[in-house]
């Protein structure tokens, strides 16, 4: 149900809205999300897309858990480790988002994490049964 404004074409090429309204609905803060292990606990330290499928799994999870999906996303700050990872994540977004309605969103390159081997966290809002 939100609203999201139309980007430029360089927005569209980097997977992000410039704006997104929301009227009521639910907002749902998520912490940063970040990790090292994926989903059957192997170690994943240092690998940037494995890291980036499952922060937006766990993300995912998270919003299930509120009675949303990925769709919900309204905004999204992303912080990863090395800039080189920059044009890469604008393409597994891409992957996430496969209807292009993307969350609006700002890209930080972060000097260090809070544990070693993590190269990306995501912190996110959603809002959850809008009207807009």
């Amino acid at each position: 149900m939100a609203k999201y404004l139309e980007g430029t074409d360089l927005q569209k090429s980097r997977a992000y809205s410039p704006a997104v309204i929301t009227e009521g609905g639910r907002i749902v803060w998520l912490a940063g999300q970040a990790t090292t292990m994926d989903s059957d606990g192997k170690d994943i330290s240092g690998n940037f897309e494995a890291q980036t499928h499952r922060v937006f799994a766990l993300i995912e999870e998270i919003l299930g858990r509120a009675g949303g999906t990925l769709a919900n996303l309204v905004t999204m700050t992303v912080f990863i480790k090395e800039a080189r990872y920059g044009d890469r994540f604008v393409e597994l977004r891409k992957q996430t988002f496969t209807d292009g309605t993307y969350p609006a969103s700002a890209l930080i390159t972060a000097t260090n994490f809070a544990r070693p081997g993590m190269e990306i966290e995501i912190q996110a809002v959603a809002v959850i049964g809008d009207r807009a």
